[in-house]
C-alpha cells in the first residue's frame, strides 16, 4: 500500500492552534518501512518528520500525518524480542490480576496487542482476554501462539461492534504504548472509553515528555510516533471522554514512562499522585512555550558529537557495525547522515528484519550471528533503552570489543 501524508493544521487533540517547534530533523523515511532485497532505492519515499506544541493543551505532535493504514496494516516490530520487555509484561499483568481480582469471570481487552506478548500472561492465568491488532501479519503470529485477537485498528465504531458481540464491558481495557501511534487520538479513547464502560479500568502506558527532553531522546521522534505525551496533555484528553485518573506512577522503560489508570467514576478527591505529576510538570514549565524551544538545539549538539566519534573512528581505521533495527535507531542514523559506508552491517533478533535494507541509511540487517562474525571493532547499541540487556547478551556470545550508544551522548558500556 501506498503512503500519504497530509498536513496538520489543528491539534489533533483539542482543535486548538500548533505554535512552537519541538524538534524539526527534515525529511525522513518511514522508520518501520525495512527494503526488500533488490529494492529500487531510488524510489524510496521520505516526508517532513517536524513536531510542534499546541498552544492550548500542550500536546506535542507532528505537523505531518503519514497514512496509519500504510505503516500498521503490515508491520515490522515484534514486542517477544526483548525478554526485558517481556518480562516488564509478565509483572504488569501479574499486578493487574491482583489489583483488580481477575478470574475467570472478568474480561481484559487490549488495543494494539501486537504478538500476544502480554496477553498470554493472561491466557495462562485463566483470564478471558482479547487482542484488537491492526496489523494482519502479528495478529496472526498471536492467534497462532493461542491468543484470541481481532484484526482491527480500535475506535468508537470499531469498541461498539465489538461490544454487541460480547454483550459486555471489559474489566480492564488496556493500551500500553499505543497512544504515540494514533493519529486520531480522540476516537481511539473514545473506543477505550465504552469498551470499559461505567466499571472498568483503562490503562495506559506511554513515554513521558519531560524524561525524553532530560535524556535527549529525539530518535524517539519517527512518522509512527504521532504525539509525545506529557501528564498534562494526557489527563486532558482523558477527561474530554469522561474518563477520569484513578493512579498514576513513573516507570523505566522506554527511557521514563507514565502508567496511567482511569475510569469514569470520578474519586472524591484527585488522587496524590495525579496532584503530584501536575505540580512537578508546572515547575518543569510545561504550561509555557520555553520548555520546548530548547530541545531541538540539544538534538544538534548529540548529533555532532556523534559524527565527530564517527570521524574519528574512519581516521582509526576502526570497523563500526551496530545493534538493534529498532525504529529509534533509523531516526538517529538518518538524522546524523550516516549510512552503509560508514556502519557494516545492523544486527537483529527478529527474523522479519533479517536480509533487509534499514530505511534511509541502507545498511543491511544480519542475523547477531552473522554480525560477530564481520568481527567490528566497535557494535553502537541503538535501541539504548535495553543496552544491558544487548550488552550482556554480545559479551556472552565473546564480543570484546567496544560497545557504545549514542543517546544522549557517546558513552561506552
Amino acid at each position: 500500500m501506498r503512503n500519504e501524508a497530509r498536513p496538520v493544521t489543528a491539534c489533533r487533540s483539542c482543535g486548538g492552534s500548533l505554535g512552537a517547534t519541538f524538534c524539526d530533523l527534515g525529511r525522513m523515511p518511514l522508520a518501520n518501512s525495512y527494503l526488500p532485497p533488490g529494492a529500487d532505492l531510488e524510489t524510496e519515499r521520505s516526508f517532513p518528520l517536524k513536531a510542534v506544541v499546541c498552544d492550548e493543551c500542550r500536546m506535542v505532535q507532528l505537523d505531518v500525518v503519514v497514512d496509519a493504514q500504510g505503516i500498521f496494516s503490515d508491520y515490522a516490530y515484534f514486542s517477544s524480542t526483548s525478554e526485558s520487555w517481556l518480562e516488564h509484561a509478565r509483572r504488569y499483568s501479574s499486578e493487574m490480576m491482583r489489583r483488580l481480582g481477575l478470574n475467570g469471570r472478568s474480561l481484559v481487552i487490549e488495543a494494539a496487542s501486537n504478538d500476544g506478548y502480554l496477553l498470554r500472561n493472561f491466557v495462562a492465568a485463566g483470564v478471558p482476554c482479547l487482542g484488537v491488532e491492526p496489523a494482519a501479519n502479528i495478529a496472526r503470529v498471536a492467534r497462532e501462539s493461542g491468543v484470541p485477537t481481532e484484526t482491527a485498528f480500535l475506535g468508537a465504531d470499531s469498541a461498539d461492534n465489538l461490544l454487541a458481540r460480547l454483550g459486555r464491558h471489559a474489566d480492564l481495557v488496556i493500551a500500553n504504548n499505543v497512544l504515540a501511534h494514533v493519529p486520531d487520538v480522540n476516537d481511539f479513547v473514545a473506543g477505550l472509553a465504552r469498551l470499559a464502560g461505567p466499571q472498568g479500568m483503562v490503562s495506559i502506558e506511554a513515554p513521558h515528555l519531560p524524561r525524553m527532553v532530560e535524556g535527549v531522546q529525539f530518535d524517539t521522534i519517527y512518522h509512527e510516533h504521532y504525539a509525545y505525551w506529557s501528564f498534562l496533555a494526557l489527563e486532558r484528553l482523558l477527561a474530554r471522554h469522561g474518563l477520569h485518573v484513578a493512579q498514576v506512577e513513573e516507570l523505566p522503560t522506554h527511557g521514563g514512562s507514565l502508567r496511567v489508570l482511569a475510569r469514569a467514576r470520578v474519586a472524591a478527591i484527585a488522587p496524590e499522585s495525579a496532584r503530584a505529576l501536575r505540580d512537578l510538570e508546572q515547575c518543569l514549565g510545561l504550561g509555557g512555550d520555553a520548555f520546548y524551544r530548547g530541545f531541538d538545539e540539544r538534538v544538534r549538539l548529540v548529533l555532532d558529537d556523534f559524527r565527530d566519534w564517527m570521524s574519528r573512528n574512519r581516521a582509526q581505521g576502526r570497523r563500526v557495525a551496530a545493534y538493534g533495527a529498532a525504529a529509534k535507531g533509523n531516526t538517529f542514523l538518518n538524522a546524523a547522515g550516516v549510512d552503509a559506508r560508514d556502519i557494516l552491517a545492523v544486527a537483529d533478533r527478529n527474523p522479519a528484519k533479517q536480509g533487509r535494507l534499514l530505511p534511509g541509511s541502507h545498511i543491511p540487517v544480519v542475523s547477531p550471528e552473522k554480525l560477530l562474525a564481520l568481527a567490528p571493532d566497535d557494535i553502537l547499541i541503538l535501541p539504548w533503552n535495553i543496552a544491558h540487556e544487548i550488552v550482556e547478551s554480545l559479551r556472552g556470545a565473546g564480543f570484546r570489543g567496544r560497545l557504545l550508544t549514542a543517546v544522549p551522548r557517546m558513552e561506552e558500556r
